[in-house]
């Protein structure tokens, strides 16, 4: 059977919408309907849910007075059975599904632009940030606004999947979006304010109409500010050539001058894991300690820097809550051994797990977590997040740079000049 293995860090059931998903570790055999249950009853050598997915069966065989689609009832099965195992950063996923994770990683797809996550907190379907030029970002959508229902269907956590599914569609078509924001982060290009929250005055529901569209994921982006100060956003983790992008950044910032640096990952919720790894080598001396991994056995995997430290400037890295898995393998390196970085904001999120995902011959997948993981020092940030040097916390960053407003920004301006 074929197998392909992606370490992948996710956070808070990030989505691009496309949805950044994946699928199962198992491949179901058979096209008879009447085995299919039993097959897979036998794939997860288990009398005792072999036994009871027929009796299910027969039940079902004998008495629904509805339609009966095997396929939907054996998909269904698998995604019970891994939810059993109570853990929310593993899940199993579809064809379909492991589909979209991929056009995802490539680097395009249709949508509106938007990466979503489920507030472990509040359990609310939260905007976390929105691709560069994509509609979502023309519309006025921010990071932190609430997604509250589409076209005109409520949501929350519990339903997160359908949500994205119904953000979801074709290239052309249009989708109406009702946001709760902070009533003094109003977008004035919304189509509507709705109305102020009766439960919180300082709140307000907007609904915007966005028409969905090729999605191009530009995941870095760079400018120069005063005093020769390089400017680098990372908007996440979740691709392929994420660090190739970031590195082609800082190569044009110093060709146009830039003396020290800035790096954002506030908002960054993660993604793949080698991504952060080699932005961390460009950091580092060679054959220093970048992540280390530690399996179900207690088998520790170290990954070293690979070439000589090429970022030798005076830089800041910039953080907060919602920086987590990925962000947090990079901020912990600064942390621990980049002795000409400074890490300013909030403390990081704290997911200092790894999740691995299997491809099977049929492009199905499993996703489940695997590992943890220490800092280069050996420290555990699960649950406890990267404290940064300088504590600055009476700012939200939504994606955008307010350089009159930013005080992160502008903590890491005072600092570098």
């Amino acid at each position: 059977m074929k197998e392909q293995k992606y370490k992948i860090f996710f956070t808070m059931v990030i989505t691009a919408i496309v949805t950044c998903s994946v699928t199962l570790l198992w491949v179901y055999g058979g096209t008879n309907s009447n085995s299919a249950l039993s097959t897979l009853g036998t794939a997860f050598k288990s009398d005792k849910l072999e036994t009871k997915l027929d009796i299910i069966q027969n039940k079902i065989n004998k008495e629904y007075i509805g339609e009966v689609n095997e396929d939907d009832l054996i998909e269904g099965a698998i995604k019970g059975y891994v939810d059993g195992l109570n853990d929310k950063y593993s899940e199993y996923y579809t064809v379909d599904e492991m589909e979209e994770y991929y056009s995802d990683t490539v680097g395009e797809f249709v949508g509106i632009g938007v990466y979503m996550a489920k507030n472990k907190t509040t359990n609310e379907p939260v905007i976390v940030g929105t691709f560069k030029n994509s509609n979502a970002e023309k519309a006025g959508l921010k990071a932190g606004d609430i997604m509250i229902a589409v076209d005109g269907v409520e949501f929350n956590g519990n339903n997160y999947d359908e949500l994205t599914d119904m953000v979801k569609g074709k290239i052309g078509t249009k989708v109406k979006i009702k946001i709760k924001r902070k009533a003094d982060a109003t977008a004035s290009n919304s189509n509507e304010i709705v109305n102020n929250s009766t439960e919180n005055v300082n709140e307000q529901i907007l609904e915007f109409e966005i028409e969905r569209k090729n999605v191009e994921m530009i995941r870095v982006d760079s400018q120069m500010l005063d005093n020769n100060i390089g400017y680098i956003n990372i908007s996440s983790f979740d691709g392929r050539k994420v660090s190739d992008q970031f590195e082609e950044q800082y190569d044009q910032l110093l060709s146009e001058g830039a003396k020290s640096l800035i790096i954002d990952i506030r908002g960054n919720s993660g993604g793949i894991v080698d991504e952060a790894v080699e932005i961390g080598d460009l950091l580092t001396n060679k054959g220093e300690n970048l992540l280390i991994e530690e399996n179900k056995e207690g088998k520790e995997v170290i990954s070293k820097s690979k070439q000589d430290k090429k970022i030798t400037m005076k830089f800041v890295l910039l953080v907060d809550r919602y920086s987590a898995s990925a962000s947090e393998i990079l901020a912990g390196i600064v942390k621990d051994i980049v002795d000409n970085g400074t890490i300013i904001g909030e403390t990081t999120f704290g997911k200092g797990i790894i999740q691995t995902l299997y491809e099977l011959s049929d492009g199905s997948g499993l996703k489940i977590t695997t590992e943890q993981y220490y800092t280069p020092n050996h420290n555990a940030i699960n649950g406890k997040g990267i404290e940064p040097d300088i504590v600055v916390d009476d700012y939200e960053f939504e994606g955008v740079l307010e350089l009159d407003k930013d005080t992160q920004l502008k903590k890491a301006i005072e600092i570098l000049k």
